[in-house]
This record gives structure tokens, sequence and C-alpha cells, in this order.
């Protein structure tokens, strides 16, 4: 076992069903990076944007680049770099794309929430080597962002019946029953009710 010095607080992940699942991220930015010295890292880059803007045509996934490519540092980003936007429902198929086509371009992926600071900080992952971030001009508190609206996704998709919390306890119930005999499954913790 670890051993934490007293004066490090180890943190608490949310463990409440109900929080969880209201708290869910609907829409999400990958942020592909490149040096804007390097010919070959811009064609690269430039090259991965049009392959995604195709392949959305075609309907593999909903991504949409945003229209203008930064070919200077700007805002919290520090090289040249262009955002993909991305709902909840296409972030997987989006993810394993871009980490099986990036080469060997960094991607800065992180949800959309009230909090930019946070999102481009504590809850942001890279495929591929990580940039420094400027995040002192990010607002800590602000309105949820909403993008593209007319797509009916992420945060403007129409309210659907979404799993009841008992629903959701049921399917985990069977799910832990369907795994019960795998060696190689850990078991969920008995409940502390």
């Amino acid at each position: 076992m670890t051993k934490v010095p007293p004066h490090h607080a180890l943190p608490t992940p949310q463990e409440d069903l109900s929080t969880v699942v209201e708290s869910r991220t609907r829409e999400w930015h990958f942020h592909i990076y490149f040096l804007i010295q390097s010919p070959i890292e811009t064609a690269a880059a430039l090259a991965l944007r049009d392959a995604v803007l195709r392949l959305r045509r075609d309907g593999a996934f909903v991504a949409v680049p945003l229209h203008r490519v930064n070919k200077y540092p700007i805002g919290p980003h520090p090289a040249g770099s262009y955002e993909i936007w991305v709902p909840d429902s296409s972030f997987s198929d989006v993810y394993f794309y871009l980490a099986s086509n990036r080469g060997n371009l960094s991607v800065l992926v992180h949800p959309l929430t009230s909090n930019q600071r946070r999102d481009h900080d504590a809850r942001a992952g890279w495929l591929g080597k990580p940039w420094p971030i400027y995040l002192d001009d990010l607002p800590r508190d602000g309105p949820v962002p909403l993008q593209y609206p007319e797509l009916g996704l992420g945060y403007s998709a129409p309210p659907k019946e979404d799993l009841s919390l008992e629903e959701r306890r049921r399917r985990g119930a069977e799910v832990e029953a369907l795994l019960a005999s795998d060696p190689e499954a850990a078991p969920a913790p008995t409940s502390e009710i």
C-alpha cells in the first residue's frame, strides 16, 4: 500500500449515481497542434483535418473542425492548432480515429463545461506529447458552451427518455451477475448503504 504523507489530502472520487449521471459532459474538443515552422507538420495537420471533414461528410462520425486554422499561438494554445468539436455520441469514434491517424502530431482532448480552465487542465488528456497550455485567461466559471445547436447533438440534443436510476441499478446488477464467475473481472465492492 502506498503511504500518503498526512499533509496531502487524497481526492475522493464521486460515487453518487445521480450526481455522476447528471454531470456527464455532452461535448468535447480535440485540439490538433503543429509546429508552424515545420512545413511537414503543418501539411500533416491540414491533411488530418481534411480527412476528418471527408469522413464527417461520408457519415463515419460527427466532428466539426472550426473553420479557422490557427497559424500562430492563440488563447491558451502555444503553437499552430485547430479545434474539432465532437458530441458525446461520436466521442469514441473520433478519439480512436485521431489516436490511429495523428502520426507525430499532439492532440489535446478536453470536455466542454462551465469551467474552461479545469477543462483545459485537470480534465484534459493528450494523444502524443503534451504541450504547455496558457491557462491564465481561461474563465473558471461561465455558461456551458453551446456549439452547433443546429445539429441537435450534445447539449442541444432534444430531451430523451434517459434510463432511470433504478433501471441503471438493475442493469448494473445484471452486469455484476454475468461477470461473477469470470476470474479476470474485478467485482464491485459491496454497497455500504
